[in-house]
């Protein structure tokens, strides 16, 4: 099974490409999201995740521009009733920050806002996903901390950390204040975090 491969980008569309390694042209479905990373560029590694289609036992296989749109993927396909089409759908509207923004703060209304997704299908996204996102899966510390290069809010979850909370109430608490004050000092998001834990 391939984990990736690095060449030329020698086709890229917004839903495909094909990334020439060494003579050998690698066709891969993509999503949107990796097509805007990638525009520009003449090579790149890409990620790929292997699909198998049950009703006619073809495979496909997806490229991401990044292992964490890859592991959201995985996630997203893992949730009953959503097949990689729907993966692909929701990575296509919405950047891994904004989804697992949605997922972390149980909005149902932007997750409805994809293409094919209802009210149930994305109740159900969030009821099995959330979890696994506070625990970290497909997800780097950046973006479950609301701001994903905020600096502050970094500083400040290593000195929470430090005081011996844990991480998963820091990212909750974190979160909350950025989302009132997304310009919080380092000393602002401590003291109200301390508040809140």
């Amino acid at each position: 099974m391939l984990d990736y491969i690095s060449g030329r980008i020698a086709e890229l569309t917004p839903t495909r490409m094909v990334v020439d390694n060494q003579g050998l042209g690698y066709s891969l479905e993509i999503s949107l999201q990796t097509y805007e990373a990638l525009e520009g560029k003449k090579e790149a590694t890409i990620y790929v995740q292997t699909q198998l289609n049950q009703r006619d036992g073809t495979s496909v296989d997806y490229g991401f521009a990044g292992k964490e749109e890859r592991e959201l993927f995985r996630l997203i396909t893992g949730v009953s009733g959503m097949g990689a089409a729907s993966a692909r759908m929701i990575l296509s509207s919405m950047t891994s920050g904004e989804l697992q923004q949605a997922i972390l703060s149980e909005n149902v209304s932007a997750l409805k806002s994809v293409k094919g997704i209802g009210l149930k299908s994305a109740q159900r996204i969030i009821l099995e996903l959330k979890d696994k996102i506070v625990k970290g899966e497909g997800a780097s510390s950046d973006v479950l901390f609301a701001a994903e290069s905020n600096a502050a809010a970094d500083e400040a979850a290593s000195a929470l950390q430090m005081l011996g909370f844990s991480k998963p109430n820091i990212q909750k608490a974190i979160q909350s204040i950025l989302k009132a004050n997304p310009r919080a000092s380092v000393e602002q998001i401590i003291k109200s975090a301390l508040q809140m834990l």
